[in-house]
């Protein structure tokens, strides 16, 4: 079960608190209460993001990458779900190797662990089923480099915190509309609002509808999203949060897997960018509910105390169609097909506790953080049979390409149980940000978990326990006022899905990661500048070994990898008409004998936006977007994708202070490329574009 994924749209809100209008009276008891209010309502509007270490950083003093994806930079690139959000993100790469699932990628390894406002678990597989919405989060943070000291676990590659919009302390929102190549149509709207006369208690709902289809012959695509939350004052110190989500997305012609790029004769095989190898009757449709309720209390002596229970309710129905082999250059023959139909059903439950506060020592002021949290899952999912000796979907295939009707659907027999897991995640940890010298200071912290997972996968009987303690120690210097040097050590420690031939799990990944770097800010700290250098060590690794053949699912061994590279990055305001954000990412990896590894992963990366504001018409701007990467390939599939370049531009006018219209052109230069080696891709998208009005009010 992919723990943390389960609480990717989480609804769990961090607001803490609440508006209060002062009355006006002279008494002293009075003023006391509204100066109280007046502090928790501070917290509504500048909220703190503990998404790294736990504690209140600023982004310059952290000892890890950290980049910031916010709404107002999403939008302005149309980018309305969470794949072409990260496509936005320095370092980021996402790997959409099939129609519906999609993984995310930093430094050469998978990222299996995001967050909700810091709060979060494993995503041991690191997929992503279809397309989420990204409308619900005000901001999005990318921190690249382990990061076991929030999630007790993690690899080398970097942590995704999502965080999501919550209410505000003033009445409104906007609604918008869309409409876009590919018969692209959407609708959103956000609105928050305040429920009592004095604002103690607020709400706020967003909502988007959306329907697309696509490049890819018969691929179509409509999701709906609504999430709900209100948060309210208890009592002078306490405050409680409440939430809803729903998402429903259906998908039509889908992929399993992706296009087949070989020929028979070993070289290189090369399509029409709307081919697919699926056929009509394939679908995928998901429906994921989340609930949350929190209660912050602030302690007099302004310590807090953080309780939170969530829930996620995850279902999905597919009918799938997958084609491998090799293709005789000739006849277009030589795929072979295989059909699967698939349920199934999650659930999870998260209760976390965390008390933090600042405290003195030596005549300093430092600030800790320490908490527990118990996460359980159950992942149950079931198969349906079908005739193998009466099926054209299993078999021989006609010459590809081929009509998206020209296989008929099987007749779908009895459903059995193919999977049914069990998970438990205990976790233990604490943080700490020591001032060292008023130039110094150090970060420490640990994180200790159980974890067992039990059931069957496949037939196969699973059964593991498993316990670790995690260290992580980081320093910042101010060389300057300006200028923060760093260094962070983690450990890598990760439970892994990936299993082995015989249906057993592998066992955890184990390793080391270091970070140093500089962050220099600019321009009265408008503009943020970071070099980072980073090493990492990872044993048993999981490494695609082959397909079993005897149920075409992808088994896994342990390997050794090593990686090192750096980063450097802009981000922030240059001028106030001209704002930038861009990125350069060069990595190597390589196995035990020294070999480069993960070949998928492209070794150098060029990311950037810039937005620009005319002088001469404020009501005006422009847009310019882009990302380069090197030679990418997978030796497994025998197939190569040369290096590359996407560029995206936008306009935007404000016709009154409420109407904005905005243009968007995506891939300007028409580039044919396959979106990801990471397994086996399918062609990205053309030239393409979108039309959006919005509305504030």
């Amino acid at each position: 079960m992919k723990l943390s994924s389960l609480f990717a749209l989480t609804p769990l809100a961090l607001a803490l608190s609440v508006q209060a209008q002062t009355p006006q009276t002279n008494t002293d008891d009075v003023k006391e209460a509204d100066v109280e209010k007046i502090r928790i309502v501070g917290v509504r509007q500048n909220r703190v993001s503990r998404g790294a270490t736990g504690l209140t950083m600023e982004v310059s003093e952290t000892p890890q990458s950290i980049s910031i994806l916010s709404e107002d930079l999403m939008q302005s690139f149309g980018a309305f779900n969470i794949n072409d959000a990260l496509k936005l993100a320095p370092g980021i790469n996402v790997e959409e190797w099939e129609t519906n699932r999609t993984n995310y990628t930093a430094r050469g390894f998978e990222i299996k662990n995001t967050q909700i406002d810091g709060v979060g678990l494993p995503n041991d597989w690191g997929i992503v089923t279809g397309s989420v919405e990204a409308y619900g989060y005000e901001e999005i943070e990318v921190i690249r480099g382990a990061n076991g000291l929030l999630t007790g676990v993690g690899n080398a590659s970097g942590t995704i915190n999502y965080v999501r919009k919550r209410p505000t302390n003033e009445e409104g929102g906007e609604i918008g509309a869309s409409i876009g190549s590919y018969n692209f149509k959407r609708v959103q709207g956000d609105y928050s609002m305040l429920l009592t006369e004095d604002g103690s208690w607020a709400a706020r709902v967003v909502g988007s509808v959306e329907d697309k289809e696509s490049h890819l012959d018969g691929l179509e695509n409509d999701r709906s999203f609504v999430y709900g939350v209100i948060d309210g004052q208890l009592t002078d110190n306490a405050t409680v949060t409440f939430g809803l989500s729903y998402q429903d997305a259906n998908t039509d012609g889908n992929t399993w897997g992706g296009l087949v790029f070989n020929y028979t004769d070993g070289t290189q095989a090369e399509w029409d960018i709307n081919d697919t190898t699926t056929q009509e009757w394939t679908k995928w449709d998901t429906e994921t509910t989340n609930a949350f309720v929190e209660l912050d209390y602030v302690f007099d002596n302004d310590w807090q105390l953080l309780l939170s229970y969530n829930y996620r309710d995850f279902e999905d129905q597919s009918k799938l169609f997958y084609a491998y082999g090799a293709i005789d250059k000739d006849t277009g023959l030589g795929l072979v097909g295989w059909p699967g139909r698939y349920d199934s059903e999650r659930d999870s439950h998260l209760v976390e506790g965390r008390v933090f506060g600042d405290f003195e020592l030596f005549g300093r002021n430092h600030e800790v953080n320490f908490g527990v949290s118990h996460a359980t899952s159950d992942d149950v999912s079931f198969v349906h049979a079908f005739d193998y000796a009466t099926t054209p979907a299993y078999g021989p295939t006609p010459a590809f390409p081929y009509a998206l009707d020209a296989i008929a659907e099987p007749d779908w027999l009895d459903v059995s149980e193919y999977s049914n897991i069990e998970q438990t995640l205990t976790r233990y940890f604490g943080s700490a940000r020591f001032s060292v010298t008023d130039d110094m200071h150090v970060i420490a912290g640990f994180n200790a978990i159980d974890f067992e997972r039990k059931g069957q996968n496949a037939g196969a009987v699973i059964d593991n326990s498993e316990s670790e303690a995690s260290p992580y120690v980081g320093a910042t210097y101010a060389v300057t006022e300006d200028v923060n040097a760093y260094v962070s050590y983690s450990d890598v420690y990760q439970p892994q899905e990936q299993y082995d031939i015989n249906g057993q799990y592998l066992d955890p990944t184990k390793g080391q990661n270091f970070e140093a770097g500089v962050k220099a800010q600019w321009f009265d700290n408008r503009l943020l500048t970071t070099f980072a250098y980073f090493t990492a060590e990872q044993d048993n690794l999981a490494a695609y070994a082959g397909t079993n053949p005897d149920t075409l699912q992808y088994y896994y061994e342990g390997v050794s990898v090593e990686s090192d590279g750096f980063e450097i990055e802009v981000a922030g305001q240059v001028t106030d008409a001209l704002r930038v954000n861009a990125s350069y990412t060069n990595i190597d990896v390589e196995d035990e004998q020294g070999n480069d590894a993960n070949l998928w992963a492209p070794r150098d990366v060029v990311t950037f936006q810039l937005g620009y504001t005319i002088p001469q018409a404020p009501e005006v701007e422009v847009g310019f977007g882009g990302r380069w990467q090197s030679e990418i390939s997978n030796v497994d599939y025998n197939v190569k994708q040369g290096a590359y370049f996407l560029g995206n531009v936008y306009a935007s006018r404000a016709f009154t202070d409420d109407l904005t219209v905005r243009m968007n052109i995506n891939n300007i230069f028409d580039k044919k490329y396959i979106n990801s080696l990471h397994t086996v891709g399918y062609y990205g998208a053309g030239i393409n574009a979108q039309l959006s009005a919005s509305y504030t009010f």
